[in-house]
């Protein structure tokens, strides 16, 4: 069966779905602040005393944090601040120069494959095959990661309509916009319905009515799944976020509820300046 066949089957089965009514679960949720859903204490994202080195720089230190199943996190900092260096160890990308980093209770340092089986990850400017297009780079991802031929045809078609694919399916990644080349990033990340999400700026590129479209996803993963996303972009911390977690210069500076981030009429954008700029006036 060709990819164009199979592309073919793909969008008619969509459209017998689409004339039937349409599930509970997949309604359109209205843009609001994040529900409340109820957080399991099994911690699905542990980062314990993680350090990175680099001669005598120090990309990051310390930094301490467990995040349980059914919490969606902020991860909030200035450029340079260590987000980007975290995430990667936290994915098992890179090592830690001190500490563990753990996914659903595997050390990604040691146990990397057990681990990556409850992960899926978008790191920044995620890198794609451009000579591919989504359905064949979906289909080599559901390959690599051993999905049944079954399962693998039930998934793509999920995260194709999840991520508003279809219009694109079958076209080269090299000839897609930044926005479209951000959801097949996304789809591959959600494509073996992995426990955990690691996000690095998932909306980049995104135009207003797509950023939408991820912060009800996110809202709607986040009641069974653990999410950690970074943003510079406070509005995405009030629509997606309950709990922030904050670093500078490498250090952790807070992390708590997202409400209690900022003092009592203070906006978001001038409370993250207040906490990331404290080392630079002392």
């Amino acid at each position: 069966m060709t990819e164009e066949d199979s592309i073919s089957q793909l969008l008619a089965s969509k459209s017998d779905e689409d004339s039937l009514e349409t599930p509970e679960s997949q309604q359109p949720q209205a843009a609001s602040l994040p529900e409340t859903v109820e957080v399991s204490d099994e911690v699905m994202i542990e980062a314990n005393q993680l350090s990175k080195f680099y001669g005598e720089f120090t990309a990051t230190r310390d930094i301490n944090f467990q995040i349980k199943r059914g919490e969606v996190v902020a991860f909030l900092g200035p450029n340079g601040a260590g987000k980007s260096t975290t995430m990667k160890i936290l994915t098992g990308y890179l090592s830690p120069s001190e500490g563990v980093a753990s996914i659903a209770g595997f050390n990604m340092a040691t146990h990397r494959i057990e681990g990556s089986r409850h992960l899926g990850y978008l790191p920044e400017n995620g890198p794609l095959y451009l000579d591919m297009t989504p359905y064949s780079l979906l289909a080599f991802f559901a390959d690599a990661r051993s999905l049944s031929k079954r399962n693998r045809e039930e998934r793509i078609e999920a995260v194709v309509d999840l991520c508003d694919l279809s219009s694109v399916i079958y076209k080269a990644i090299g000839k897609l916009s930044k926005g479209y080349r951000q959801r097949v990033g996304m789809a591959q990340a959600l494509l073996h319905e992995p426990d955990v999400l690691i996000m690095d700026e998932p909306t980049a590129g995104l135009d207003p009515n797509q950023i939408q479209e991820v912060r009800n996803t996110m809202n709607r993963l986040g009641k069974d799944r653990t999410i950690l996303l970074s943003t510079h972009i406070m509005q995405e911390v009030e629509a997606m976020a309950s709990r922030v977690i904050m670093i500078n210069e490498g250090q952790l500076v807070y992390d708590g509820p997202m409400d209690e981030l900022a003092e009592e009429g203070e906006p978001l954008d001038a409370a993250f300046r207040r906490m990331t700029t404290v080392a630079e006036e002392i």
